[in-house]
């Protein structure tokens, strides 16, 4: 027989889930129920979604606004802009140019006493005033691209904001509880529906400290759940670090596939963990078997008399139950010693 650990335990989701809208608004259709199967993805509730789309089509018409003020074609999806090259700025280049070639032929003029200084004055006051225009004109266009920028952001928030008035599942699995109904005004993150998957399920239990070192990832393990005539078969993939201190046990969990969904979350189980390959072991009928105070002991006869063997059980196999210590392959015992106690002469029959 293989050597392994008996332990019970509770069968646990491998993921539970409550979904919510990200956002506030009214439920205007709910797609499933108690117990509906959903794949990852699916529609599960929506909101009322004309808020939403209204907001997403003035983001837009904020934003083609935008653009036309730097020139940008409706058609075209390149928003990159030089601001030297847009029509602001070029008027103001071009006075500024015109003051800069005015103060110039005046500077001509006044050296050839041809003007007053009061007139060169005044060109380059016209000069000054043009270069400030020009400066001001280039800041205003890095600010439209800027505003660009918060328009782009604004419109894909409201897009966002339309996408998440439709709520998806993240998993696949079904739902446990449907927690909101149609018409009801939800506030952001208010539960609508719990989802759990199902396939696979963990088998949470707890190890005994004696047998916590021969425990293994990978270990095959035997599952009865309460209630199910049927066996299952899992294996050990999570093992805790360290033993609790208040029960001396190991947490450890075990993945049982469930892919018809014959399992549910929260059923009682036991389980038998395989730690050792299948080798000789001793076994004696279970009426051999005296139990006192929880005390397990054997009757063997010797020198004609009942001599008392204390053992200590491990599996069962039909009538016969596995003695794990006390009892060596070959020696004799009574098969049913009814009332014998130790030190009553008895006589073996042939």
């Amino acid at each position: 027989m293989p050597r392994t650990v008996i332990v019970t335990g509770t069968l646990a989701a491998d993921e539970e889930v409550t979904a919510a809208f990200k956002i506030a608004g009214r439920v205007s259709e709910i797609t499933v129920d108690l117990g509906s199967p959903v794949r990852k993805g699916q529609l599960l509730a929506r909101l009322d979604p004309t808020d939403f789309r209204h907001r997403a089509e003035q983001a837009e018409a904020a934003l083609r606004q935008v653009r036309a003020g730097l020139g940008i074609r409706p058609e075209s999806a390149d928003e990159r802009v030089d601001p030297e090259k847009t029509a602001q700025v070029r008027e103001a280049r071009a006075v500024l140019d015109e003051a800069l070639a005015s103060r110039n032929r005046m500077v001509e003029l006044l050296d050839k006493g041809f003007i007053s200084k009061a007139d060169y004055d005044s060109s380059l006051s016209r000069l000054y005033v043009a270069e400030g225009r020009h400066q001001a004109a280039v800041e205003e266009i890095r600010n439209r691209l800027e505003l660009l920028a918060e328009r782009r952001s604004s419109l894909a928030l409201a897009k966002q904001q339309l996408a998440d008035s439709e709520l998806r599942s993240p998993i696949d699995g079904a739902v446990r509880a449907r927690m909101a109904s149609v018409g009801v005004y939800l506030s952001e993150g208010t539960p609508v529906v719990g989802l759990v998957r199902v396939h696979p399920l963990r088998l949470r239990v707890a190890v005994p400290e004696r047998d916590a070192s021969s425990i293994r990832t990978g270990q095959p393990v035997r599952v009865r759940p309460e209630g199910d005539p049927s066996e299952h078969f899992g294996r050990v993939t999570r093992i805790s670090p360290s033993i609790q201190e208040q029960n001396r046990t190991l947490p450890i969990e075990v993945e049982l596939p469930n892919r018809e969904g014959r399992l549910r979350p929260g059923t009682f189980a036991r389980a038998e963990i395989e730690v050792a390959a299948a080798r000789p072991t001793v076994l004696v009928p279970v009426s051999a078997i005296v139990t006192f105070a929880g005390i397990e002991k054997v009757m063997g006869v010797k020198g004609g008399k009942v001599v008392e063997v204390r053992i200590r059980s491990g599996r069962r196999a039909g009538d016969r139950i596995e003695v794990l210590e006390g009892l060596a392959a070959g020696e004799r015992i009574v098969a049913d010693p009814g009332t014998l106690a130790g030190g009553q002469p008895v006589t073996v029959a042939p």
